[in-house]
């Protein structure tokens, strides 16, 4: 079963984001800061972290991203950056910090899914 982290500060989106993923075969795990989500990130390992660009706290999800795919424990996690901003400078500072895939809210379930499954067969 592959393990997927959601890192999202605003719970309404992590709890709709969950129950899309939870009609598939996923193993789910949840954090709403950054810094949470890169200490699950390390104790967790899971396959892909869906993780939310814009956070309060310490950390946001860029920052997140680039710590992760510079460890080597966790530099082959999938990261899928969930963001409101779209534009061509937020998605290279995506591109900067590592990031799989970007995807703009708001998204489908059926983007998330298909993003999802793209990212977890290739790995």
């Amino acid at each position: 079963m592959k393990r997927v982290l959601i890192v999202e500060d605003q719970t309404d989106i992590r709890k709709l984001i969950r129950m899309t993923l939870e009609f598939e075969n996923y193993e789910i795990h949840e954090a709403a800061d950054g810094a949470t989500g890169l200490r699950l990130a390390r104790d967790l390992a899971p396959d892909l972290m869906l993780l939310d660009v814009m956070m309060p706290g310490e950390m946001d999800g860029l920052q997140v991203c680039q710590v992760v795919k510079s460890e080597a424990a966790t530099q082959g996690v999938k990261v899928v950056l969930l963001t409101a901003r779209g534009q061509a400078r937020d998605r290279e500072a995506g591109d900067q910090a590592g990031a799989d895939e970007y995807l703009v809210k708001p998204f489908s379930p059926l983007q998330l899914i298909d993003t999802i499954e793209r990212l977890l067969t290739v790995a």
